[in-house]
């Protein structure tokens, strides 16, 4: 596979926040490293910059499973921003993948085209997992990252490199990228920091994980609305942090982002026909307030949801009925 247009691996990156649930807008001209994106969404970096280059086979024949980003276009040494993360990234366009690389390590170099391998084999784990964890021979990580875990890596790309060489801690972000949860005593004598990290990136997979499964069923269209786009989240039915929730996707509705909030405030609700509807209650309370305008249009699509075809992946109704009593919703 010959190295891809910068365009191609700008969108790429694009596809990746907007997977993950953000907005991004590339703030940089397209063909010059770093490129520099500005992140619209809760909990985010407001500006990621990314060197970035294609994946392609290293040409060893004794070493088949070998890829490589060539650092061209660049001098040494790489500037790191300070108004947000900075990556050192390769991007996989046939497996649509990406490899995270540690900056501090190949952020001097001589001149020429300095190279950065990764295991393509280890790579690939991260379709299943989110990410993947390969420990080379000089001891460096280096990351597969599926593109909807893009975010996730950004905000603990430097304690996953620092952290991950050593084989204990290795082993528990392996685990907790594929495991449900870890068990509390595997986190217990790690030190604080450690510990804290490891959980992160367990639940920002298990985030990542709940959100494919639901807009993979519902065909990344909203329930309500049928709009695809780009823009539907994966929202929790009973919610996160509710007693009995679970990152399932029987507990899981495809929304788009203002039928997203109007769930979880309780102004709309699901019922166990599978219809959306309003609650009066919560609307009594905006139209005491003045703010119930284009109430007609916002109810317009709401009634029979659409469903996915797979009845194994449609909303518990357990689930449901625990929803509206969480939210002392009268049905």
């Amino acid at each position: 596979m010959p190295a891809v247009a910068p365009e191609r691996i700008v969108q790429a990156i694009l596809d990746g926040i907007a997977d993950a649930g953000y907005v991004g807008t590339l703030a940089s001209p397209k063909r010059r490293n770093p490129r520099r994106f500005i992140i619209t969404g809760q909990n985010a970096p407001q500006v990621l910059s990314i060197y970035s280059w294609t994946l392609t086979f290293g040409g060893r024949p004794s070493l088949k499973n070998e890829y490589r980003i060539q650092m061209t276009g660049v001098t040494s040494p790489l500037e790191i921003a300070t108004d947000g993360p900075t990556l050192l990234i390769g991007y996989e366009p046939d497996l649509n993948l990406f490899a995270g690389f540690d900056l501090h390590r190949h952020r001097t170099f001589t001149t020429g085209s300095p190279s950065v391998q990764v295991d393509i084999g280890e790579l690939q784990r991260a379709e299943t997992d989110g990410l993947s964890f390969h420990r080379k021979g000089n001891d460096e990580i280096a990351v597969g990252i599926r593109p909807d875990m893009l975010i996730a890596y950004a905000m603990n790309a430097t304690v996953l490199h620092r952290y991950g060489r050593e084989a204990n801690i290795l082993s528990l972000l392996t685990k907790a990228v594929s495991e449900i949860r870890l068990p509390q005593q595997a986190l217990e004598p790690l030190p604080a920091e450690r510990r804290r990290f490891i959980t992160e990136v367990s639940r920002l997979s298990r985030e990542a994980g709940f959100r494919q499964q639901v807009l993979f069923a519902y065909g990344n269209r909203c329930a309500v609305t049928r709009v695809q786009l780009h823009l539907v989240d994966a929202a929790h039915i009973l919610p996160v942090g509710a007693p009995g929730s679970a990152d399932h996707v029987r507990n899981g509705l495809a929304l788009s982002p203002t039928y997203h909030r109007a769930f979880d405030a309780g102004l709309i609700y699901l019922d166990e026909q599978f219809r959306m509807q309003i609650y009066d209650g919560n609307l009594q309370a905006l139209q005491h307030l003045r703010l119930a305008g284009g109430l007609e249009s916002f109810k317009a699509p709401l009634g029979q949801i659409f469903l996915p075809p797979d009845p194994a992946q449609r909303p518990s109704p357990d689930f449901i009925r625990r929803a509206n009593r969480f939210r002392q919703i009268a049905t």
